[in-house]
């Protein structure tokens, strides 16, 4: 376990001037407008992939980078929990934003006249059913705003959009239907990463996420677990991914990592007694970061 913060922070999410902050995306993707609610005054930087993202931390070229890492329609975004492992950046923040999907098309293009519609998979998935009813075929691109962007660029008439009201603001195109998702309750949550952890604190709401891998043996999972339900530390969050650095496995079973986000701070003794049980089941064991609660949905 490696967890020593360098930059203590009051808080991930208090405005920083002058932050150049990535997403994935380009501009008027939601991703781009969960950078601007945690830092209004920062400079974001769009990304062409979630692992271009996590380079620029990386590399020193932006300060913080926002990722989604699951939706309340769509569940978790599995590949950035991969890339989370695989690069050394901390957790600093979280915050959640309310998707409303917009159907935009260009000005001279009426509702009758489409035929298919372009967004992000995750994007098309909630609003599936509603596409079905409406009889139109789904696109595949890279993320909603840039399938704004494409039927802007190349004028369709036959091909509208799914994505936000700021990228038909941005693209000059209109907005036919809005709220087209299949069900209101849509939520992304995105994690803030930097270079360093922040100092965590006491006396205000703390979230935690780490990552373990368990020694083989009956009731491992079960009795990980209990180090927490011992401790009366709400577990928010599991996810178990592939552990890919496995060397050999048998048809019997299976290998994995597992990922967990849990209501506490790093700064409580508590938690720390409550990592340190864990580790005696552990084969591996990470903490990303021990970071505010995101204190509302806007």
């Amino acid at each position: 376990m490696n967890y020593m913060p360098e930059s203590p922070e009051s808080s991930a999410v208090s405005e920083v001037p002058q932050l150049r902050v990535a997403y994935q995306g380009v501009p008027g993707a939601y991703s781009e407008l969960a950078a601007k609610r945690v830092y209004p005054s920062c400079e974001p930087v769009p990304c062409e992939q979630f692992e271009t993202t996590f380079e620029a931390v990386d590399k020193g070229l932006v300060d913080r980078a926002v990722l989604p890492v699951e939706n309340s329609l769509g569940g978790s975004i599995h590949r950035n929990y991969d890339l989370l492992l695989r690069h050394k950046l901390y957790i600093v923040g979280e915050v959640k934003v309310v998707i409303r999907h917009c159907l935009l098309a260009n000005h001279s293009v009426k509702f009758e006249d489409l035929k298919r519609v372009l967004s992000h998979p995750q994007a098309l998935a909630q609003c599936e059913n509603t596409l079905a009813r409406l009889g139109l075929d789904r696109g595949v691109a890279d993320d909603t705003a840039g399938s704004a962007q494409y039927i802007a660029k190349y004028q369709l008439k036959d091909t509208g959009a799914l994505a936000s009201a700021s990228a038909a603001k941005i693209y000059g195109l209109n907005i036919l239907v809005e709220d087209i998702q299949d069900n209101c309750y849509n939520i992304t949550r995105f994690m803030i990463l930097a270079r360093k952890p922040i100092a965590p604190l006491t006396g205000r709401p703390f979230k935690t996420s780490i990552v373990f891998a368990l020694d083989e043996g009956p009731g491992a999972l079960v009795k990980a677990l209990g180090v927490f339900s011992l401790r009366q530390i709400n577990i928010t969050k599991i996810e178990s991914r592939p552990n890919r650095d496995i060397k050999s496995g048998s048809l019997e079973s299976f290998n994995y990592l597992f990922y967990l986000d849990f209501e506490a701070s790093m700064a409580d003794n508590v938690t720390q007694n409550a990592i340190k049980d864990l580790e005696e089941f552990t084969s591996l064991l990470r903490v990303f970061g021990s970071y505010p609660s995101a204190d509302s949905m806007t």
